[in-house]
């Protein structure tokens, strides 16, 4: 029985076997007899070939070469290849490229129809070669091309090195242009930018729809941009957050610094100078207007904007404005059009104090926690920049530094202010849906009712007060305070 039972699995394992080489042989049946096919296929019909040199006539690199050279190689049936080239690339990615070797071919499709492009190298320096069949050409052609251009811009946007830009004086030496530039390496990403999860997806949702409405922008007659406000007090994370959008969207930042602005034309000269794929960057626009510290008129500032200078200077860009307050701001700098969207930077409630915790300590939850709330609820608040240095002072232990921000809330907390904040746009705690404020502009808030507030904390002073047996007079004159 045993000798029987043996016999019977042994042959059940042939017949996987034999299963097993029969599948791998039809497979490798059915490549060879596609390779055979397509030759067939070549022999049959005529083709035409389209040479795209490495240099021109004079000498100089051939833009177009450099694009198809960038498409020919992210092909995914490169990777189907016998043999293959690994570099690894320069700028920020640093990641290892798949590369075609001299005179290898590759396949292509496109619109069905078949077509091969060769890594040619001759005396007189290298060329990619197209075939395609000549039946095909005048269907594919114009489009196969536009089509090339498009993927490798779009590969090469993901590849480059972003740029700092940051505008000189018109009396410096300008022999190099008004603008100079540095490598843009800012870590922010709206990963690590502290702000309520939803308002963040909301944000990049923004971004995203914007970088595919160029056709609907100029449906409309309107030029491809979009403008965002950022307005809080300072520390609050608005520059960590322009950071973080030029890293989502791949684009160099230009910081315009309207100090050293001569007058309104030089300001349309610095904006006609600017690139395509740029965040356009003016901080801290209401001390500027306040203390008259630029040469740049009120009617300047608003025709650099929405002016027709915009339309002038390339499409697909993102400005970006800063203010610690847009109370005392004329309404016609934010009206919609010259401002987009308002998002409002506050200083620290407790949810964000939570989320700083856990970037900073690695802490979710701390037995510390609740006192840390209580202070919050008081009134007592700081920037996020001033909570954060203490938190990295302390980061060895989570206890002292949790304990280092209570003895600051407790000494230099803020309450000032604090009811006028409770109804401002919050990118901290949970925001409402998108609305509209005063001028019409888009904008995420979260908008508390100062006297349900006022309130809930009343009773909660009152409750506390019971508990010491001390007079509730004291209580409202600190809340007063």
């Amino acid at each position: 029985m045993f000798i029987v039972n043996m016999v019977v699995v042994l042959a059940f394992c042939v017949s996987v076997f034999a299963a097993v080489r029969l599948f791998l042989y039809r497979s490798a049946l059915v490549f060879a007899l596609r390779k055979w096919s397509d030759w067939i296929d070549d022999r049959i019909h005529v083709h035409q070939f389209f040479k795209v040199p490495q240099l021109n006539q004079n000498a100089q690199e051939n833009q177009l070469y450099r694009k198809v050279f960038v498409y020919v190689n992210s092909l995914s049936s490169l990777e189907d290849s016998d043999f293959i080239n690994l570099v690894k690339s320069g700028g920020k990615s640093n990641d290892i490229l798949l590369c075609l070797d001299d005179n290898q071919v590759v396949q292509d499709q496109f619109l069905g129809a078949r077509i091969s492009w060769m890594n040619k190298v001759e005396v007189g320096g290298r060329s990619l070669v197209l075939r395609i069949k000549k039946k095909d050409k005048r269907r594919i052609l114009r489009p196969y091309l536009q089509h090339i251009q498009t993927v490798s811009d779009n590969i090469g946007q993901r590849r480059r090195e972003l740029k700092l830009f940051m505008n000189r004086s018109p009396s410096d030496d300008c022999a190099s242009g008004r603008w100079r530039s540095v490598p843009f390496t800012h870590p922010s990403t709206f990963d690590t930018v502290v702000m309520e999860s939803d308002l963040k997806n909301r944000v990049k949702s923004d971004l995203e729809t914007f970088l595919k409405s160029q056709q609907y922008y100029h449906k409309l007659g309107r030029v491809w941009r979009r403008s965002f406000l950022l307005y809080g007090p300072s520390g609050t994370g608005k520059s960590s957050f322009i950071a973080a959008m030029a890293n989502f969207l791949n684009y160099d930042v230009y910081d315009i610094d309207l100090s050293r602005v001569s007058d309104d034309s030089d300001l349309k000269l610095l904006l006609l100078q600017t690139a395509s794929k740029s965040v356009i960057v003016v901080e801290d626009v209401d001390r500027l207007i306040q203390e008259k510290l630029m040469a740049v008129s009120f009617s300047g500032l608003l025709n650099f904007m929405d002016g027709i200078v915009n339309s002038c200077c390339g499409d697909e860009k993102i400005m970006v404005f800063t203010m610690n307050c847009k109370d005392h701001i004329d309404p016609a700098m934010l009206r919609p059009g010259r401002i987009d969207v308002h998002i409002h930077f506050p200083l620290c409630d407790f949810n964000s104090f939570k989320c700083l915790a856990n970037s900073y300590l690695g802490v979710k939850e701390h037995k510390l926690f609740p006192q840390v709330e209580e202070i919050f609820q008081t009134g007592a608040t700081l920037s996020p920049a001033e909570i954060g240095e203490l938190m990295l002072v302390h980061r060895s232990s989570p206890s002292r530094a949790i304990k280092s921000v209570i003895t600051a809330l407790q000494t230099d907390g803020r309450h000032g202010g604090r009811w006028r904040r409770l109804t401002e746009i919050s990118s901290l705690a949970t925001p409402s849906p998108p609305r509209t404020d005063e001028q019409g502009c888009a904008t995420w808030k979260d908008t508390v009712p100062v006297a349900k507030e006022f309130r809930k904390l009343y009773g909660l002073l009152r409750m506390k007060s019971a508990k010491r047996s001390e007079p509730l007079d004291h209580d409202l004159e600190s809340i007063q305070r």
